[in-house]
């Protein structure tokens, strides 16, 4: 029996385990099936991965609110059928009115609520420009069609689903305390009630019409700012003018005979991903299997070293000097990976930083679609936290981000997903925010293969890494990898933190060599939905059950 059999046989979460999907020429894979159907439809149409992700992400914004929008922003890295790989950074911006201490006390402490919730705590959004720009590059079919499904779906309205239901309770006093009571979203609804967006229909549709211009600068732009101006926000028409999107080259590196690709900064991601798995190569992986007591313990160490990293020096690198070639150097990955000790914990105080020359959320959505072109993307956009900055404008339809509070609003000090950060990733106008989105595609002799991300805050990275491992390493199928029990550790707090439904086994041993254990309140740990290709073209495509996530394709 190989590992990953004997991980599904222990892991008792997996009742809830979906059997994979294989479609001969396309896939969509997202946190919703009604994204997931409306990208396939385009790709039915003869739409590329590019057009379909133009149409899941505006069907996500109706069908997730919790998490899709186009109030926030997001990171997509690509591969096309001939090898080239690229990456599009729509991340939000701090405003040009933003200042390093605006959350702070006059005592000089932090503000969590101001950076959390209403108006102030909104970063530029970038979610339109994003779109448009990948359809100026790449798209196939007019932007009228891309826009059709997502319209009429607002328009037809949504069913509650159980998952919505509770998502909606859990944050819906604090939703009327910023946002007041007109929202698409009722105290009375039920679960299967049908929930309608008409406001945002009728936003769509201006955009669909006039452009990423009307976000930016037109009759959408201008109710923005009044309405943000009204709550105490200081995005000005200035801001969404000069707000751009950035092509960026994404990062790669080798692993076996795969080339793996993920985003650079402002995304932690890549690095970190880059990190991990160049520590990891200093030790003897056949002698690895997954999620017994050497395989956590090892992980647990290269993930206190690489989060220590991203701590000191990750930012934007619009703003700061990231030492990306420093960090991901095999000298001094080695050097990082040498102090690991297997019978002693490492104590997070005693991992500073690694001697370089030279610094978020759980609420966020990812998707990966893979066309009969040969086209993949990975896509992961957010509001940051739930419902984001939990301010909906009922005039326009939709919920705004938080993502102002992804800076370090003081240096040290950790934001609301424990994530500490430093003067690297301090606030300034017009700089993006250091994020954990971690879109991520895998090469196999230049042709890609392997699509996938996660929500997740601050646990996203070590979730895909450890995906990763479960398709690369150990040769899972696409659904059993995403379905194996997963766990975390982030330098700070240092402790170790398992899903509830992890087998326990390996636990009072862990104990024994220093380890704090901590087991989540929450069953889960990300929500990969990813896409796998075969020798034969065929897409494996996997949803995370721990979610609503589905799949959909032909």
């Amino acid at each position: 029996m190989k590992s990953w059999q004997i991980v599904l046989v222990l892991f008792p979460f997996l009742v809830f385990a979906q059997q994979q999907q294989i479609y001969s020429k396309a896939a969509v894979s997202s946190a919703r099936i009604e994204a997931s159907e409306i990208g396939a439809e385009i790709l039915k149409q003869g739409g590329n991965a590019f057009d379909a992700m133009i149409a899941v992400e505006l069907a996500l914004a109706v069908s997730y609110p919790y998490a899709g929008n186009i109030g926030g922003g997001g990171f997509m890295v690509y591969a096309q059928a001939n090898g080239s790989v690229g990456s599009l950074d729509y991340r939000e911006l701090a405003p040009e009115k933003a200042s390093e201490n605006m959350y702070l006390n006059a005592n000089g402490s932090v503000d969590t609520d101001k950076s959390t919730k209403g108006a102030l705590a909104v970063g530029v959004p970038g979610t339109i420009a994003g779109i448009f720009e990948v359809h100026k590059k790449f798209g196939s079919l007019p932007i009228e069609t891309l826009f059709k499904l997502a319209i009429r779906l607002a328009r037809k309205g949504v069913r509650m689903s159980a998952l919505q239901y509770q998502q909606w309770q859990t944050h819906q006093k604090t939703i009327i305390e910023v946002s007041g009571k007109e929202l698409p979203f009722k105290i009375e609804h039920k679960i299967g009630d049908r929930v309608t967006f008409r406001a945002l229909a009728r936003t769509l549709e201006r955009i669909s019409k006039n452009g990423s211009a009307e976000f930016y600068s037109g009759k959408t732009a201008r109710k923005l700012v009044s309405a943000l101006r009204k709550r105490g926000g200081i995005i000005t028409a200035n801001d969404l003018k000069n707000y751009r999107a950035k092509w960026r080259k994404p990062l790669c590196f080798p692993f076996k005979e795969y080339t793996i690709c993920s985003m650079p900064p402002p995304s932690s991601g890549g690095v970190a991903l880059a990190q991990l798995f160049g520590m990891l190569e200093n030790f003897k992986l056949d002698t690895l299997r997954v999620n017994n007591l050497t395989y956590i313990q090892l992980l647990t160490e290269l993930e206190r070293r690489a989060y220590a990293d991203r701590s000191k020096f990750l930012g934007d690198p619009d703003f700061v000097n990231v030492p990306v070639t420093e960090l991901t150097a095999s000298n001094y990955l080695k050097e990082r990976a040498a102090s690991i000790n297997f019978d002693r914990a490492t104590v997070s105080k005693d991992i500073e930083a690694g001697a370089i020359t030279i610094s978020e959320s759980d609420e966020t959505t990812h998707y990966s679609i893979a066309d009969s072109f040969g086209n993949v993307v990975a896509v992961t956009t957010t509001l940051n936290g739930a419902f984001g900055s939990k301010l909906y404008l009922p005039e326009l339809g939709f919920f705004l981000n938080n993502e102002m509070d992804d800076f370090s609003a003081k240096p040290g000090f950790p934001n609301s997903y424990g994530l500490t950060g430093s003067s690297a990733n301090k606030i300034e106008p017009g700089k993006r925010m250091l994020s954990s989105m971690t879109p991520t595609i895998v090469l196999k002799n230049n042709k890609p293969i392997l699509a996938l991300g996660s929500p997740g805050g601050s646990t996203i990275i070590t979730t895909v890494f450890q995906t990763l491992l479960n398709v690369l390493q150990f040769e899972m199928p696409i659904q059993a990898a995403i379905d194996s029990p997963r766990f975390h550790h982030q330098w700070l707090p240092d402790e170790v933190l398992f899903e509830r439904n992890f087998p326990k086994e390996h636990f009072q041993a862990l104990e024994n060599k220093g380890y704090k254990i901590k087991v989540g309140e929450s069953p889960v740990i990300g929500k990969v939905d990813a896409i796998f290709i075969d020798s034969l073209g065929n897409k494996h495509a996997g949803a995370d059950k721990r979610g609503e996530d589905a799949t959909a394709g032909f």
